[in-house]
C-alpha cells in the first residue's frame, strides 16, 4: 500500500506514500480556517494537495523540496485529482526512500550531457565567440548539472536547461547543413539563450524550483543574459559587433513583445533560433503527454499547447 506514485492516483483511493513539497502556501478558507495549499510530486507527476486546520507554527516545519510522508483520500474537484491529506510528517533516518522515485530528471546523465555541450562549443571556430560560452560555462557549470529549464513548463526536470540545450544543438547542427548560417553565431545563441534561468530562478539540488529570485522577476532571464554577454564580452576585449548581435539573439529570441522580447529576429541565426528552441519546447511538452497517454485515444485539453487535444497513433 505505500509509496503510491501519483500516476496511479484514482478518485476515491486512500493512498499512503512519500512526496517531495514543490511549493506550498498557507491560505485562508471561506470559513476563516486555515489550511495549507500544496503541489506535492514525484517522478511522475505533481497533485494538489491540502491539509486542513493547521497553524502558522506547525507550517514553519515544512518548506520547499522536503519529502514528506503523507496518508490521505485522492479527491475529483473540477475535473482534476486532489489529495486530502489525513496525516503527515517529515521523513526521517528510518524511511527507507530512493531519492530517484521523487525527481523527474532528463533522460541522460548531466555529466555527459555537458561534455556532449562542450563538444559543439568547441566546434564554433571564432576564438572570441567560443572563449565568451566557454567562460560563461564554466563558470556556471555546477549549477548546470541539475538546474530545470523552466519552474513549471517544458524541461522543467532535473538537469532539463542542459537537456533543453543538447537537443537545440543538434538541431540546429542539422539545419546548417540547408540554411547558409553563420553557425558560430548559432551555436552561440543556442547555448546561451536561456542561460541567465540560472539567475532568474531559484533552485535546489535536486533541480526544483522554489520561486524565482528578486532579479528574475524585475528583469528576466532576456535582460539578465544580455548583460551577462556584456559583461563578460567586455572582460575578454570580444568586438563590439559580435557582443551585439549575441545579445540580439538573446533579446529576440521570445519574438513577441508579450513573451519578453521587444525585438524580432533581425538576422537569419536569430530567426532560426526562435524556431529551434520553439521546436524543441513543443515537442518536449508533446512527447510528455503522448508518453502517459494510451494508443488510439486523445489527451485532456493541453494548456501550453493551446488546448489542443493530442492523439497517440496505434502503430
Amino acid at each position: 500500500m505505500e509509496n503510491i506514485f501519483i500516476k496511479e492516483f484514482e478518485a476515491g483511493k486512500r493512498i499512503i506514500g512519500y512526496y517531495i513539497i514543490k511549493s506550498y502556501n498557507l491560505k485562508t478558507s471561506s470559513n476563516n480556517k486555515k489550511y495549507l495549499d500544496l503541489t506535492l510530486m514525484d517522478k511522475t507527476g505533481e497533485v494538489n494537495g491540502k491539509i486542513w486546520g493547521i497553524d502558522d507554527e506547525a507550517v514553519k516545519d515544512y518548506k520547499s523540496g522536503m519529502v514528506i510522508k503523507v496518508e490521505g483520500d485522492v479527491t475529483l474537484w473540477n475535473n482534476t485529482l486532489q489529495l486530502k491529506i489525513i496525516r503527515y510528517r517529515p521523513v526521517n533516518e528510518e524511511d527507507e526512500i530512493n531519492i530517484e522515485d521523487f525527481v523527474p530528471a532528463a533522460p541522460i546523465e548531466t555529466e555527459s550531457m555537458y561534455q556532449q555541450v562542450m563538444t559543439f562549443k568547441e566546434m564554433i571556430q571564432d576564438e572570441e565567440i567560443r572563449t565568451l560560452v566557454g567562460e560563461i560555462y564554466e563558470e556556471y557549470r555546477g549549477k548546470l548539472l541539475y538546474y530545470p529549464a523552466a519552474k513549471m513548463h517544458h524541461h522543467a526536470i532535473y538537469g532539463g536547461l542542459l537537456y533543453h540545450v543538447l537537443r537545440m544543438l543538434m538541431t540546429g547542427e542539422k539545419l546548417c547543413e540547408v540554411y547558409p548560417v553563420n553557425k558560430d553565431l548559432l551555436f552561440a545563441g543556442i547555448m546561451l539563450h536561456d542561460i541567465e534561468k540560472i539567475n532568474e530562478m531559484d533552485a535546489d539540488d535536486m533541480g526544483i524550483v522554489g520561486e524565482y529570485t528578486r532579479d528574475g522577476q524585475l528583469l528576466g532571464h532576456i535582460i539578465q543574459g544580455i548583460v551577462k554577454i556584456d559583461h563578460v564580452g567586455k572582460a575578454i576585449a570580444m568586438e563590439d559587433e559580435k557582443i551585439k548581435l549575441i545579445q540580439h539573439m538573446i533579446l529576440s529570441h521570445h519574438y513577441e513583445p508579450e513573451y519578453g522580447s521587444p525585438k524580432k529576429p533581425m538576422i537569419p541565426e536569430a530567426e532560426l533560433l526562435h524556431y529551434i528552441d520553439m521546436i524543441d519546447a513543443r515537442m518536449y511538452d508533446m512527447d510528455k503527454v503522448l508518453g502517459t497517454q494510451a494508443p488510439g485515444e486523445f489527451s485532456e485539453p493541453v494548456f501550453v499547447l493551446d488546448k489542443r487535444r493530442l492523439y497517440k497513433a496505434t502503430f
